[in-house]
């Protein structure tokens, strides 16, 4: 497998997915129900291969990751061989990018003494899809690129 096995509510949301693929393959569903009984393994085989599609195809259409700790933000821009990103570090230790209240506070202090701002670019050592999804293995979740795209814009200007 290549990346990870898709969650129990992950495959529901994805059923129609699912069939369409097993289809593809001349399984329906009496064959499906018969190699989860019979064989076990080739049906393991099945989800992961599907799983690793489904991740393919999240991983290839994804500009933007965020990733939120107690104390730091990072923003992600992701490019085809590259990706971009921004760090906010507070430096007020009590403070929590968790919290509603942290994400205000950072709000009226983002230009203050009080936050640390890292800007980087680091080309993809390895595969970019699988670079992405370390990432997401580490926390970071796919966004909309807002918070990178208004934080970028103050920078730049």
């Amino acid at each position: 497998m290549k990346y990870s096995r898709l969650t129990k509510e992950q495959f529901e949301e994805l059923t129609q997915e699912f069939t369409n693929f097993l289809a593809t393959q001349a399984i329906d569903k009496i064959e499906w129900d018969k190699i989860k009984s019979e064989k076990p393994e080739v049906a393991e085989q099945e989800l992961d291969v599907f799983s690793d599609l489904v991740w393919e195809g999240v991983l290839t259409k994804s500009e933007f990751l965020e990733h939120f700790s107690k104390n730091h933000i990072f923003l992600f821009h992701i490019f085809d061989t590259y990706v971009q990103s921004i760090v906010l570090k507070s430096l007020v230790t009590d403070v929590d990018f968790l919290t509603k209240e942290g994400l205000q506070w950072l709000s009226d202090n983002m230009f203050t003494e009080t936050i640390e701002m890292k800007i980087g670019k680091k080309e993809f050592t390895e595969e970019r899809n699988t670079s992405i999804f370390e990432l997401i293995q580490q926390g970071a979740f796919l966004s909309d690129g807002l918070l990178f795209k208004q934080v970028n814009s103050i920078i730049e200007s």
